[in-house]
C-alpha cells in the first residue's frame, strides 16, 4: 500500500508540473521522495524548485537524482540531469569550471545510444554557453540540436534550436536570417505549439537578447507584452523576471523612464537569487541611474555586477562623464577582448571609443572606432544604430576639424535618433551638433539646438546632460570635457607668446594648414573667438 501511495504521489507531481502548478508539484514530489521513491521523484522537485526560482534545492534534488540513475545503470537519465546541473551551477552559481565538469559528464554518458532528445539538450547547452564569444562553435551545435529534432519530432527541441542558431547568426551580423528564425521561434511558443516551459523560456529570451544587441526596440517591445502574458499563464516567474528586465531596457530607451524604474526595480529581487540574472537586472538598473545623473547610485549598482557586459560599458561611460578617457578607453577594450568572434555586440564599446578619442583629439582612433561601427550599422541597418554610426562619425570628424562634416554628421544622428524615439541620444547628439554650429560661426542655430536638448533634458529628468548643456550653452566646459590634445596645448602656448600660425608652423614642423585646422578646433572646444582669449581660458582652467 505504501508503494502504491509513492507511486501515486509521483504521479500527482508529474501532473502538478504539466499543469504549471509548481508548489503542488514541489509537495508531491517531497513526500514522494522522502518516502523512498527512486530518482524520477527528486527529478521531479528539481523542476519544480526551478520553477519557484529555489536554486539551492534545485540543485541538491538534481545531484541526489543523478546519484540515483547512476546507481540504477539509467545512463540517459543521468546525462540529462547533468545537462541540467551544468547549467544550473554556471547560472545559479556562477562557476564555470563545475559546469563544464557536467557537460563532459553528460557527453561521456550519452555516447553510443544514437539519437535522444538529451543529445539534442546537450548540444542546445554547449551551444549558448559559446555566446557571444563563439558564435561559430554555436551555429554548428545548434544546427545539430535542430536535425536532430526534426529527426525525433519534437517541436520544443527544434524551435529552441532555431532560436539559438538566430541569435548566433545576429552577432555575427546576418541579422534578416537570424532575426527570421527567432520570430518564427517565439510564434510558435506563443500560439501554444511548444509544450516545455524551459524550451519557450530560452526560445523568447534569445529573442529578446537579440533584438536588444541590434537595436530593434519596435519589435522587442511587441514581443515583451506577448511574452509577458505567456509567463503569467505559465507561472514562470523567472522568464517573466527576465523579460521585465529587458522590457525596462526598452522602456529606458524610449525615455519612459519612470515605467522603466519599476520594471527594472520589480524584476531585480527575483533575479537576484541568480548570480548571472541578477547580475544582468543591477546592471541595467545602473545604466538607468547613469542617465539619470545619478552616479554614485549607478555605481553602486554596477559593483554588484562587476564583470557583467553592461556594468563595463556603465562604468566606461561614467568616466568618461567624469573627464577620464583612459578609463574609458580600458573599458571599452576589455569589454572588446570579451567578445571573441562577435560582430553586432562590438557596436556599443566602439561608440565609447569614438567619442573618448574624439574627445582627446586622437583622430586615427575615432576614425578607426567609427569605421567599424559604420560597418557594423550597414549591416544591422536599424534607425538606432545608424545613428549611433552617424554619432561615432561626428566625433571623428570634430576631432579631424571637419566641423562642416561633423554638422552634417551630428544633423543626421538626430533624425535617425528622433525617428527612433529614444530621446537621450538625439539629445546628446543635439549638443554635439551645437558645438559644431558654434564652430562654424552659427552662433543662434547652435543656441537653438542647445535650448532644444535642454528641454529634452529636462522633460527626461537626465539631471547631469542638462546642466553639460547650460554649461556648454553659456560657453564653458563642464569638468573633462572636450580637453585639449597634447598638439592642441603645444599651439595654444605658442599662441601665448605671441607667435603667428607661420612661426607657429616652422617651431613644431607643421604646415600652416595644419596649424588653422589646430586652432579651429581649439577655438571651438574652449567657447572663445580669438587667439588671445583662447589662451588666456586655457591658462585660467589650467588646461596647460
Amino acid at each position: 500500500m505504501a508503494g502504491a501511495d509513492v507511486q501515486s504521489d509521483v504521479r500527482a507531481g508529474k501532473t502538478a508540473l504539466g499543469e504549471c502548478s509548481w508548489a503542488e508539484a514541489r509537495a508531491a514530489f517531497e513526500r514522494a521522495a522522502q518516502a523512498g521513491a527512486g530518482p524520477e521523484a527528486l527529478e521531479g522537485l528539481a523542476q519544480a524548485a526551478f520553477f519557484l526560482d529555489q536554486p539551492d534545492l534545485a540543485v541538491d534534488a538534481h545531484e541526489r537524482a543523478y546519484a540515483g540513475y547512476r546507481a540504477a545503470d539509467r545512463a540517459v537519465d543521468a546525462g540529462r540531469v547533468a545537462i541540467a546541473l551544468a547549467w544550473e551551477y554556471r547560472a545559479y552559481r556562477g562557476e564555470p569550471a563545475v559546469s563544464d565538469g557536467w557537460l563532459g559528464r553528460a557527453r561521456r554518458l550519452l555516447e553510443g545510444f544514437g539519437p535522444t532528445r538529451e543529445s539534442g539538450w546537450l548540444a542546445l547547452r554547449e551551444a549558448s554557453f559559446a555566446l557571444p564569444g563563439n558564435p561559430a562553435l554555436a551555429r554548428e551545435r545548434s544546427a545539430e540540436a535542430e536535425s536532430l529534432a526534426r529527426q525525433l519530432g519534437d517541436i520544443d527541441l527544434e524551435m529552441t534550436a532555431s532560436a539559438l542558431m538566430g541569435l548566433a547568426l545576429v552577432s555575427q551580423g546576418e541579422i534578416g536570417a537570424g532575426m527570421a528564425r527567432l520570430d518564427e521561434a517565439t510564434a510558435a511558443a506563443t500560439a501554444g505549439e511548444m509544450s516545455d516551459p524551459v524550451a519557450i523560456g530560452f526560445s523568447c529570451c534569445y529573442l529578446i537578447f537579440a533584438c536588444e544587441r541590434v537595436r530593434d526596440l519596435d519589435r522587442a517591445a511587441q514581443w515583451c507584452q506577448r511574452l509577458a502574458a505567456i509567463s503569467a499563464d505559465q507561472n514562470v516567474r523567472a522568464l517573466r523576471a527576465v523579460c521585465r528586465a529587458h522590457y525596462g531596457s526598452v522602456l529606458m530607451l524610449r525615455g519612459e523612464w519612470d515605467q522603466a524604474e519599476v520594471e527594472l526595480t520589480e524584476a531585480a529581487p527575483v533575479l537576484a537569487r541568480t548570480p548571472r540574472e541578477g547580475a544582468d537586472a543591477f546592471a541595467r538598473l545602473g545604466e538607468l541611474r547613469r542617465r539619470q545623473g545619478r552616479s554614485d547610485e549607478a555605481l553602486g549598482l554596477i559593483r554588484q555586477a562587476e564583470h557583467h557586459p553592461i556594468a563595463i560599458l556603465c562604468r566606461a561611460a561614467l568616466a568618461l562623464e567624469g573627464g577620464d578617457r583612459a578609463a574609458t578607453v580600458d573599458g571599452a577594450a576589455r569589454y572588446l577582448r570579451s567578445l571573441g568572434g562577435a560582430i553586432v555586440e562590438r557596436a556599443p564599446a566602439l561608440e565609447l571609443l569614438a567619442e573618448a578619442s574624439g574627445q582627446a583629439g586622437h583622430t586615427d582612433e575615432a576614425m578607426a572606432a567609427a569605421r567599424e561601427l559604420r560597418s557594423i550599422a550597414n549591416r544591422v541597418a536599424t534607425d538606432p544604430m545608424l545613428g549611433a554610426a552617424r554619432h561615432a562619425e561626428g566625433c571623428a570628424h570634430s576631432a579631424a576639424g571637419d566641423w562642416g562634416a561633423a554638422r552634417e554628421a551630428f544633423e543626421d544622428a538626430v533624425g535617425l535618433f528622433a525617428s527612433s524615439g529614444l530621446p537621450f541620444e538625439s539629445g546628446r547628439a543635439q549638443v554635439a551638433l551645437a558645438c559644431s554650429l558654434r564652430a562654424l560661426g552659427r552662433k543662434q542655430a547652435a543656441l537653438a539646438e542647445f535650448d532644444r536638448a535642454d528641454e529634452a533634458f529636462l522633460r527626461l529628468g537626465a539631471a547631469a546632460e542638462e546642466r553639460r548643456t547650460r554649461q556648454l550653452r553659456a560657453g564653458g566646459q563642464p569638468k573633462g570635457h572636450m580637453r585639449l590634445s597634447p598638439r592642441e596645448q603645444e599651439v595654444l602656448r605658442l599662441v601665448g607668446q605671441g607667435r603667428t600660425n607661420a612661426e607657429i608652423a616652422a617651431t613644431l614642423v607643421l604646415s600652416e594648414h595644419t596649424v588653422h585646422r589646430h586652432m579651429a578646433n581649439i577655438l571651438a572646444k574652449l567657447g572663445t573667438s580669438s587667439r588671445t582669449a583662447a589662451a588666456a581660458t586655457a591658462l585660467e582652467q589650467n588646461l596647460l
